[in-house]
């Protein structure tokens, strides 16, 4: 269930009720008269399901109630209440299927904005990676893709293409952009400091590495990895299981890839970093095609069961 607190003009409470009367899904209705002082109007409070969520938001956009008042939602952990059950049960669909639009957008449009917490997040997972590369501990491999917040942007950018939002796709593809480059040149500078002190030397990159050589050597089960990666994490936006978004974190390459490349930079080792960027251009293409098609399908077969 999700909890609606609304910011209604006076004029226009009328309109928002009758809309939230005829929806089905929606209950717990309260109209608190002159409540809200900034913007002033009536506070309107009601619960709905999931299921039904995405359509009564379009309604209230409609009416205007973004532009003239406010439209918070939450989501309802716990709601001990046979008219919510009978709600659920009377709404189409599941709620574990719905997706709800708006906030998918907001939520990806904050998760993919060039900040210097997100370059600094970016940057010392890669940092990490490096450590893990060059040793060959799969450990810090694994830590360093469950650090790494790229997939927000990514999934911004998957987001944007089905929703056809340029502003979201140029701002998500510039914090990807921006973001591994300058991930990959401190993590350079990382290493030729690791190097100067004697933790980093040219033989142990060059040395067999059996747990950490894939990073540079792609092939399509990198691809299909991706792909695979790519629904799941989508999956888990929408769904509202963020939990698989660390599985998802450590099952694809981009932040060692990155690592492997930026440190092979500093040696020199072309082989490697040619490697470990198709890599990483391999694996953000396979999370952005499977993620665009996982959120079509969903918008295809929502709309069929509407």
């Amino acid at each position: 269930m999700l909890h609606l607190r609304l910011i209604v003009p006076a004029d226009r409470t009328d309109d928002v009720v009758r809309l939230l009367e005829g929806t089905v899904g929606a209950t717990h209705l309260i109209v608190l008269p002159g409540a809200a002082r900034e913007p002033a109007g009536d506070v309107v409070l009601c619960d709905v399901a999931r299921e039904a969520g995405d359509g009564l938001l379009g309604g209230l956009r409609a009416l205007g109630l973004d532009e003239h008042g406010s439209i918070a939602v939450d989501d309802i952990d716990l709601s001990l209440s046979k008219r919510a059950d009978r709600a659920e049960a009377e709404a189409p669909g599941e709620g574990a299927d719905a997706v709800l639009w708006e906030h998918l957008t907001e939520a990806t449009h904050e998760e993919s904005t060039l900040s210097v917490t997100f370059l600094a997040f970016l940057s010392i997972a890669t940092m990490i990676a490096a450590c893990g590369v060059v040793l060959d501990n799969a450990v810090l491999i694994v830590g360093a893709m469950a650090v790494g917040p790229e997939f927000g942007p990514l999934a911004g950018l998957c987001t944007a293409l089905v929703r056809r939002a340029p502003r979201l796709a140029g701002r998500s593809a510039l914090a990807l952009i921006v973001g591994f480059v300058v991930a990959m040149v401190l993590t350079t500078g990382f290493s030729v400091a690791m190097d100067a002190v004697g933790l980093f030397t040219r033989d142990l990159l060059d040395a067999d590495r059996p747990n950490t050589d894939f990073i540079w050597q792609p092939d399509l089960f990198s691809f299909v990895v991706a792909v695979l990666a790519g629904i799941a994490g989508t999956l888990s936006l929408t769904s509202a299981k963020s939990g698989a978004l660390v599985g998802v974190a450590i099952s694809v390459t981009t932040v060692p890839a990155a690592a492997n490349a930026a440190v092979a930079l500093g040696y020199g080792e072309v082989e490697q970093m040619v490697g470990s960027s198709e890599q990483l251009l391999l694996n953000l293409a396979g999370i952005v095609v499977a993620g665009t098609l996982t959120l079509l399908v969903q918008r295809w077969l929502w709309a069929r069961r509407g």
